[in-house]
């Protein structure tokens, strides 16, 4: 700890006890009770023997006496105070009084030398409270202490010796395209102003959560290397109107004299969002701070040099006039990443654990649609955490399956137990799922199921698309449907009773089926948009929308829904009656293992029993060749066709180093 920390620390405990001498000083100073008394008063109660002890001083400005005393009859903290001639018959008749009744008296001999004494404790405490107050003003005006500094921007250089490039961004290629040009235009402005070209002075990353659009704007600083300024957009909105609009200008006068810059400027909709909207949205002070940073962007002044990127995942809630050529002129969507984005993602995260052999980023990334990098990341993070804790010196493919769950579904609940109908129950209900998703070509494919309770779920079925799309057929959401409703199908064939554990599943299923009626246009009620995807009700916009259909048509889109959901559920029924078998089959799996993953039904629809768990690493070089010439590898839990061949190959070449080693 150095001396100016150490100072700081003292400061507040001496602050402290000054305020505690002084209120203890004035507490007793007011406790202290002081009668005034006159000079006949005093001298009749020194001759009738009333005077218990008392105090002579000259006064500072001569002719006058000022004694202070107590009387026999006066409480502890009463006193009185008498001011008497200056004169040698008032002294003798006070020391005749001394003499006869023997009270305790004290006299100051010289009066000038008390006049410097009491000029010391008169005035010096005001001076030394002058001076502490004027060096905390200071200290305050000064200092840290951003009391005096509400109008001063709090937007932040980003001075870190360590610069992110697109190297360190994975996936996301065709949004780098995008901000190739501000990196060039910051490095090289005279090639685009030759041609009369202008370039964007805002630049809008809209994105679901996670998808990495704040590492996308460092990366852009970074390519460029010229200073970043970052700040938040909850940072501007005050308790004080035009603190904000004030903050807007003073961090747009540093961005000037640091030009050319990057201005990012994170969650943009908490200071951003639509004006005039009343309910939820009228606000002076963010207001007026949007009104001026519309000014500063495209206003009479130019900002040369300066580019701003923003990032939100709400622009449906932005201000229109913030999304105007001049301002934001381009919006780059990030999207979540696909398989091969997921799988550089994954490569970039790994760079500083040390994975298992086994563990193939590729197929990790196939198992994984719907993450974003964030997501990933954290996977990653909650592998090597549950490797730690086994105390291994690798992430295997075990913690990485388990690290997956856990994102999804949360921790597994192992202390909580079945009763054995429950978890026979919850069996069929999984198989359930798993056959539709093997009956069916367009519903999505279980990569693993279990009857472990996790989170709310007393189990759960990881169903997967086959293949990642942009659109869907008809049939696809109408097999996608009828795969959610396997479980509760099952249940009710299998018991004659059905439970509340399909609740999830139907959440899932009617959303589907609304979504077909009302936006896709996928109904007997025609190619009609009825309603429209909303991520969240903006008040004051949203919340008196009026409806675009009548109550009739209202009626007619639940009976659509019924209907759809009706026949789904159907034919779900007709397939699992005509698969009972094998919803036994791998029920009573499920009852015995807990968990089956992909290749293990696989291999149990084919061979109607459970593959032996045999991992590569038991087994000898010579049944790995042999295990490689036959085409069924789907009886081995950890395998798959690509590791297989590279433990061969490793092998193969140890076996010639050994006989070269030999020879």
């Amino acid at each position: 700890m150095n001396k100016k920390d150490i100072k700081k620390g003292i400061v507040p405990y001496v602050v402290l006890l000054v305020i505690m001498i002084a209120v203890i000083y004035f507490f007793n100073v007011l406790n202290v009770k002081v009668n005034e008394l006159s000079y006949n008063e005093f001298m009749t109660s020194i001759n009738n023997n009333e005077v218990k002890e008392l105090n002579i001083v000259p006064s500072i400005d001569g002719g006058v006496y000022e004694i202070t005393g107590k009387m026999k009859n006066y409480k502890d903290k009463e006193t009185f105070k008498v001011r008497v001639p200056l004169s040698d018959e008032v002294i003798n008749k006070i020391a005749e009084a001394n003499d006869k009744y023997d009270f305790k008296m004290t006299t100051e001999s010289d009066p000038n030398g008390s006049v410097w004494l009491l000029v010391l404790f008169q005035f010096l405490p005001l001076v030394l409270l002058g001076v502490f107050a004027f060096f905390l003003i200071s200290k305050q005006i000064g200092g840290n202490n951003k009391s005096f500094d509400f109008g001063k921007s709090r937007a932040k250089l980003d001075d870190s010796n360590k610069k992110v490039t697109f190297n360190d961004v994975a996936g996301l290629k065709e949004e780098k395209e995008e901000l190739k040009e501000l990196i060039d235009f910051l490095k090289n402005p005279k090639r685009f102003q030759k041609l009369g070209a202008r370039i964007p002075k805002g630049v809008l990353l809209v994105g679901p959560p996670g998808t990495g659009k704040t590492l996308l704007a460092r990366a852009v600083a970074g390519e460029a290397n010229v200073p970043f300024y970052y700040i938040s957009g909850s940072d501007f909105v005050e308790l004080f109107v035009g603190v904000g609009a004030s903050r807007v200008r003073d961090m747009f006068r540093q961005a000037k004299h640091n030009a050319p810059c990057l201005i990012f400027i994170d969650e943009i909709d908490a200071v951003g969002r639509q004006r005039g909207t009343g309910l939820g949205g009228g606000h002076d002070e963010r207001e007026q701070t949007l009104n001026q940073l519309l000014t500063e962007m495209d206003g009479f002044g130019a900002n040369e040099g300066i580019i701003i990127i923003a990032a939100t995942n709400r622009a449906d809630v932005l201000d229109p006039a913030l999304l105007r050529p001049g301002r934001f002129d381009r919006q780059v969507t990030v999207n979540l990443p696909d398989v091969k984005a997921r799988e550089e993602i994954l490569s970039v995260h790994a760079r500083n654990k040390i994975l298992d052999k086994n563990v193939t980023l590729g197929n990790l990334a196939k198992r994984t649609p719907g993450f974003s990098g964030a997501d990933l990341e954290n996977l990653l993070n909650e592998a090597a955490l549950l490797a730690v804790r086994r105390n291994k010196d690798a992430i295997t493919m075990s913690e990485v399956d388990e690290a997956t769950d856990r994102v999804l579904m949360g921790p597994a609940k192992k202390s909580k137990k079945y009763t054995d109908d429950e978890k026979r129950l919850v069996s069929y209900h999984e198989a359930g799922h798993v056959v539709l998703g093997l009956k069916l070509n367009s519903a999505n494919v279980v990569q693993k199921v279990t009857i472990i309770p996790r989170s709310y779920a007393g189990g759960y079925a990881m169903m997967v698309p086959k293949e990642e799309k942009y659109t869907q057929t008809k049939r696809e959401l109408l097999e996608q449907i009828t795969g959610l409703l396997g479980g509760r199908v099952s249940e009710e064939l299998n018991f004659g009773e059905i439970t509340t554990g399909a609740h999830n599943d139907f959440e899932k299923a009617t959303k589907i089926a609304r979504a077909m009626v009302t936006e896709y246009g996928m109904s007997d009620l025609g190619p009609v948009q009825l309603e429209h995807q909303s991520e969240g009700v903006f008040l004051g916009r949203d919340y008196n929308k009026s409806r675009n259909f009548s109550d009739i048509v209202a009626h007619e889109i639940d009976e659509e829904i019924r209907k759809i959901v009706g026949e789904c559920y159907k034919k779900a029924t007709e397939i699992l009656k005509a698969n009972a078998d094998l919803v036994k089959l791998i029920a009573d799996a499920l009852l015995e293992r807990e968990t089956l993953t992909k290749e293990q039904i696989e291999y149990l629809v084919e061979h109607k029993e459970l593959p032996e768990d045999t991992s590569l690493e038991d087994m000898t070089l010579d049944e790995l060749r042999e295990l490689a010439r036959d085409k069924d590898i789907k009886g081995y839990s950890k395998l798959n066709k690509d590791e297989l061949i590279r433990l061969l190959e490793a092998n193969d070449v140890k076996a010639q180093e050994e006989e070269e080693e030999q020879e």
